[in-house]
């Protein structure tokens, strides 16, 4: 198979879908790896890595996208690049449907094949190829936060950690899952109060028996959220719906009960958000300020630190890319359902019922689609 890897071209998106080692994993299994020139640079890959690696260096993404069988990225492909995908061409890659109409009506049209990072699961009931990047944007946030709180930039003036003799900044996280719990470990090791929110009780006892020292827990509730966030300094949203729109958690209304300078870090930007004032976001222009309170909603966060977030992502994506390389995309997802899960867009078809569901749309099952 002929895989491609083109250049990111998503404003600040520094890393690569496809790392030397992964390229030269496929080579030693008898396939070609296309790399579009300068496309590792941002995560500190150069051209020579991926040629020393066995890969084809390739001019432009036009020459990928028309010779490669298999497009492998990072990002959901742009407008320019969904125009140049065909039919019968196979797209991994994240993909994010559920707010993006736009984007799934071109795939759509495309007649490919789409594959997304952040469905596939595993026997554990997890998502091993969303779940670097959550760790990356999990230990992200407060950083990002504590930068966005202080005064120079909007914020409250408020010192994470806090002094002697001056209490620590009041941090919620909302959602205690893999996002959340690496968000809540970065922010108690700055020194900052938190607080993680979330409706699943066996995972608020795991958080509890694994972290109780190091940070509190408490059951999600409307009542409890409208009061805890009174009171904090910086709120992060970290709340997944697996292919589906983010739930809405804090209304614009709230806002208006929040200290003046307060922080929302919205990490489930992706998926529309999960604050009803949340708008996508740049690293160029990360933050923006609604009714006195600040929002951090840079939609590629992990972007920000491209090498780790590249060789992290490229570890998950690896053993995926090689099996359909080997077996092609159908007797790929057969013999695995965990990637066949991963199927939102086929031959006009899309597959993905909670896509569907968000945007209105006729489902076709996966299991249907591969018959």
């Amino acid at each position: 198979m002929k895989i491609g890897c083109p250049t990111e071209i998503k404003p600040q998106e520094f890393r690569v879908g496809m790392t030397p080692n992964a390229a030269g994993e496929a080579v030693a299994r008898g396939h070609q790896a296309l790399v579009q020139k300068g496309a590792g640079l941002g995560a500190g890959f150069s051209d020579e890595d991926y040629t020393a690696a066995g890969a084809q260096i390739i001019e432009t993404a036009e020459e990928i996208f028309a010779t490669a069988d298999m497009i492998v990225k990072v990002k959901e492909p742009q407008a320019g690049e969904r125009k140049m995908l065909r039919e019968g061409q196979l797209l991994f890659t994240y993909l994010h449907l559920a707010p993006d109409p736009e984007q799934t009506h071109d795939l759509l049209a495309s007649g490919c094949t789409a594959i997304a990072y952040e469905t596939v699961t595993d026997d554990r009931g997890g998502l091993p190829l969303l779940a670097p990047m959550s760790e990356v944007a999990g230990r992200l946030a407060p950083q990002v936060g504590a930068w966005t709180l202080q005064k120079a930039n909007g914020g409250r003036g408020v010192l994470m950690g806090g002094v002697p003799g001056v209490g620590p900044a009041k941090v919620v996280v909302m959602g205690g899952g893999v996002v959340g719990t690496h968000a809540a470990k970065i922010a108690a090791g700055m020194g900052a109060d938190v607080t993680v929110l979330d409706r699943s009780l066996p995972r608020l006892k795991y958080l509890d028996d694994v972290f109780g020292g190091t940070f509190k827990n408490q059951y999600s509730t409307a009542g409890a959220t409208a009061e805890l966030i009174r009171d904090a300094d910086m709120v992060i949203g970290a709340v997944l719906i697996p292919g589906a729109a983010a739930p809405k958690l804090i209304s614009r209304a709230q806002l208006a009960t929040m200290k003046p300078g307060a922080v929302l870090v919205d990490v489930a930007i992706d998926q529309g958000g999960c604050f009803e004032t949340s708008k996508a976001t740049t690293h160029a222009d990360p933050i923006y300020d609604v009714d006195g309170i600040m929002h951090y909603c840079v939609a590629n966060m992990p972007g920000a630190v491209a090498r780790t977030s590249t060789i992290a992502l490229g570890n998950a994506t690896m053993p995926f890319m090689l099996a359909l390389a080997d077996k092609g995309w159908k007797q790929a997802c057969v013999d695995d359902a965990h990637l066949l899960a991963g199927l939102n867009v086929h031959a006009g078809k899309l597959t993905y019922y909670a896509v569907g569901e968000a945007l209105g749309l006729d489902v076709m099952s996966p299991q249907l689609a591969i018959k």
